[in-house]
């Protein structure tokens, strides 16, 4: 058997490899096929028992949140519990039980939650200090939901004894039927498929089935926060890794966010949508300019220059078909100026091969031994939305242009002593690093030569943090004391496009009033319906849903909105529509310079909240991608930008809520644009 290889050029030998997994048949948005799918039936006796448990253990939840109010400590780990009883519940009130032994797994978690509820009464959390695999559970920022995780935790981990340990990220393949019963029993059986000495995997549920897109996103950051609180974790020693779509979600992972990883190991997968969904699926797109724009948010070889700050090894089996993945990397990797470090298991397809194993462990192990850097000298970064702003000490503040790529390449010259910086489509940029980490005399300002210009900088403080911001007008960068101008401008976390309102926490708010017109209300009871329905089998959460007359202050304040109706029927749309950028009559509806008429047109955009403006407000859209995206984790990306007029004459479909008459991205300070 020959030893593996590196490779850095496969495209010419994708044509010989097999087909499998998913194919043509899943191509037909006529036919589409549910997902999750409907479970296996069960014995009556067996529900009605089950039913029972889940009851008697959803009170002692509740009466353990009444009784542990005034123990915060304890009542945090509530969702431990939780998380065993919502499996269950779930399985039984959704149809999810896949195969008959699921109902002996369901007894089971449900001993578990029961023993737990048990201890948390006595004041005792035995499987907080418990090695080896444990389920966790937290509850989501996003929509109050509590989610689960899996953790080995190395043998002979003591909290006790201030060592921190390295962590590593192991993002989980497809899975359509990967129910939280099915997803917490395979944590109390599998370490999966590496568990270095000493280190602690972290198993991300990811919210099902979305290749840690969106919420799925979220869900791993929200539970490593909650792992960061619980274990001593060492936040220079985690190390990103995944198989199939979780190799895909690594690949988004690493190159989103370079800096929090010591190392990247990216398996299988897809690294980008159409060439993918061409060899794979064997699917020609034909997107609109706007769906083209959006792919840049999760195709990631237009982001590969971030690997250069982040030390990655890619695997692939030779014989598999999903070796395109980092063949892709490879290429945008190579006309970056570099070679992507790419292990290929010999005459393997979709697995790992036990030598090519051995070497890419081999090779992580020793990155992750080393630590990150936090302070490198050399930072080349490129983003295409300021939802993804960082890497290290460099943060992307404004873009000249949404959706094309912006790049910086800054280096301190410890020789020299300054720092030399080159942009391209930023106009907002900060420099910082923590207590410790200036890099040069600390009673002196860093001289900054940015884009050729020289800029005075501040000098760090005593502790030897230090940041600056900088932002370019008519051309010339100027030091700032605030990272944002007065007024509205997109922002990291506040930039768009629709989509991006669900990767915080959000509420739903119902209209109760009289509509402009009977059919597009009909039109918003079933959109709100689908959304409420498919959020829940997609990103697993039950959304918070309230009565236009009903929203909280707190709401108001803390949380996106999404609204539903129009400004008749939902006083909060007419409450904040002449702070929107269109005008809605009961007779017409205008954005961007075009009228429709507002018996067969809705608006759906994203916006800053008039009324609470570091938040979003939402109209008329839920999650933008659908059932026939669910079919495979390569369409899952959005569908609409920031503002659409929506054609309700034109039913919807698997693959959209109506007609789309117009649709177009607002300017970097939230202006509209010229048509495209």
């Amino acid at each position: 058997m020959r030893a593996p290889t590196l490779v850095t050029a496969l495209a010419t030998l994708l044509s010989a490899l097999p087909t499998f997994a998913d194919g043509p048949k899943d191509n037909r948005a006529d036919q589409v096929r549910p997902i999750p799918p409907p479970g296996v039936a069960i014995a009556d006796s067996d529900r009605k028992a089950l039913q029972e448990r889940v009851a008697a253990l959803g009170v002692q939840i509740a009466t353990l949140r009444n009784e542990l109010s005034k123990k915060p400590a304890l009542q945090s780990l509530l969702p431990d519990v939780e998380v065993f009883h919502k499996a269950v519940d779930w399985a039984l009130r959704f149809d999810e039980f896949y195969k008959p032994q699921e109902v002996a797994t369901a007894k089971s978690l449900l001993d578990e939650g029961f023993a737990r509820a048990k201890s948390l009464s006595e004041g005792r959390s035995p499987w907080t200090t418990q090695t080896g695999l444990v389920v966790r559970g937290y509850r989501s920022r996003i929509d109050g939901s509590v989610q689960p995780y899996g953790l080995v935790v190395p043998g002979g981990y003591q909290s006790e004894s201030g060592v921190a340990h390295r962590l590593d990220i192991w993002c989980h393949g497809r899975g359509e039927n990967l129910s939280e019963l099915s997803f917490i029993d395979q944590r109390h059986k599998s370490p999966g498929e590496f568990t270095p000495n000493g280190a602690f995997v972290l198993h991300p549920y990811g919210r099902y089935c979305n290749a840690n897109k969106f919420a799925g996103e979220v869900d791993l950051f929200e539970a490593l926060e909650h792992a960061h609180r619980n274990y001593r974790i060492d936040p220079a020693r985690l190390v990103m890794r995944g198989f199939s779509m979780g190799g895909a979600a690594a690949w988004q992972f690493t190159v989103h966010y370079p800096s929090r990883w010591v190392a990247s190991n990216p398996g299988a997968g897809f690294s980008e949508t159409p060439d993918f969904l061409h060899v794979f699926q064997d699917e020609t797109l034909t997107p609109t300019w706007y769906e083209q724009r959006l792919w840049n948010w999760y195709d990631c070889p237009g982001w590969v220059r971030n690997l250069s700050n982040c030390p990655t090894v890619a695997y692939s089996g030779e014989d598999d078909k999903q070796r395109q993945a980092a063949t892709k990397m490879a290429e945008a990797a190579r006309e970056e100026g570099f070679n992507l470090t790419h292990i290929i298991g010999p005459k393997t397809g979709h697995k790992y091969h036990p030598e090519a194993k051995e070497e890419v462990a081999r090779r992580i192990d020793r990155i992750a031994s080393l630590g990150r850097d936090p302070f490198p000298d050399t930072i080349h970064f490129a983003t295409y939305t300021l939802r993804y702003p960082t890497s290290s000490w460099v943060t992307v503040q404004g873009m000249r242009h949404h959706w094309e790529q912006a790049r910086v390449d800054a280096q301190i010259d410890r020789t020299a002593k300054q720092c030399v910086i080159s942009t391209s489509n930023v106009t907002a940029l900060t420099l910082q690093c923590g207590p410790g980490e200036y890099p040069l005399d600390p009673l002196s300002a860093l001289p900054l030569v940015i884009d050729g210009q020289s800029v005075v900088a501040p000098p760090p403080q005593s502790d030897r943090s230090w940041a600056v911001h900088l932002r370019q007008v008519n051309n010339t960068w100027y030091p700032v004391d605030e990272p944002f101008a007065a007024g509205l401008s997109k922002r990291p976390g506040l930039q768009g496009p629709i989509d991006d309102a669900f990767l915080t926490k959000f509420v739903v708010v119902r209209p109760t009033g009289t509509p402009f017109h009977p059919e597009t209300a009909k039109w918003v009871d079933a959109e709100l319906k689908h959304f409420v329905e498919h959020w829940r089998s997609q990103f697993r959460g039950e959304i918070v849903v309230r009565d236009d007359k009903s929203v909280t202050e707190e709401e108001l304040s803390n949380a996106n909105l999404i609204l539903w109706g129009d400004p008749s029927s939902n006083s909060l749309i007419g409450k904040v529509q002449g702070s929107l950028p269109l005008k809605w009559t009961k007779e017409t509806v205008e954005v961007a310079g075009k009228k429709f008429p507002s018996a067969s047109h809705l608006p759906a955009l994203v916006y800053p909240n008039p009324l609470s403006p570091d938040h979003y407000v939402v109209l008329n859209s839920g999650f933008t991608y659908r059932e026939y995206d669910y079919l495979n984790n390569a369409r899952q990306i959005a569908k609409l930008p920031d503002w659409a007029l929506l054609d309700i004459s034109v039913p919807a479909t698997p693959k959209a809520p109506a007609g789309i008459a117009d649709a177009g991205f607002f300017g970097e300070s939230w202006e509209v644009t010229s048509p495209h």
